[in-house]
């Protein structure tokens, strides 16, 4: 069983662990607070679910060959392990409003059911082919999105924890 997913959602879990909900809202200006980190995360896993269930009712892998550009970011982010900072979130994954409570208590069971997913269609299909493809990165394995998804929420978690503490000394 890959851990990468569990280990996110211990992780993400951590970051905010006892924070009350006017802590996750506090933000310095120009910058997302907790709750709008959270919710962007929670707004890409529900959009990896909803392409890898269209992945499953297809029949098929959908994903595309990669241009060479595509291959160099994969290569950069999946490989390396280095998730670039300051680059603007695609508008779909932008926050909408969700409320803390809604993306604090959800974003466990969006993990659990992503992972789901992945592995139903890593089953079906096959083991280290690419399967769907990442609107940056292109077509990624079900291994490569599992770790896409902890390197991105990791990246993010580092932000979570300067908003922590950032608030201790505010």
């Amino acid at each position: 069983m890959d851990t990468h997913l569990p280990k996110l959602a211990r992780a993400l879990e951590s970051a905010v662990e006892g924070m009350s909900n006017e802590q996750l809202r506090w933000h310095p200006p120009g910058k997302w607070c907790a709750t709008e980190v959270l919710e962007h995360l929670y707004l890409t896993y529900n959009g990896t679910i909803k392409g890898f269930e269209r992945l499953l009712d297809s029949g098929k892998p959908t994903a595309t060959s990669p241009s060479t550009k595509q291959r160099w970011r994969t290569l950069v982010v999946i490989g390396l392990g280095y998730v670039p900072t300051g680059r603007k979130a695609p508008s779909v994954t932008e926050p909408r409003g969700l409320s803390s409570e809604t993306v604090r208590t959800e974003l466990g069971t969006k993990i659990a059911a992503m992972d789901t997913i992945i592995e139903q269609c890593e089953s079906r299909f096959g083991r280290g082919i690419p399967l769907l493809d990442h609107p940056i990165l292109g077509p990624l394995s079900a291994t490569q999105w599992r770790k896409f998804h902890l390197l991105h929420g990791m990246h993010h978690r580092k932000q979570l924890l300067r908003l922590r503490n950032a608030l201790e000394n505010h």
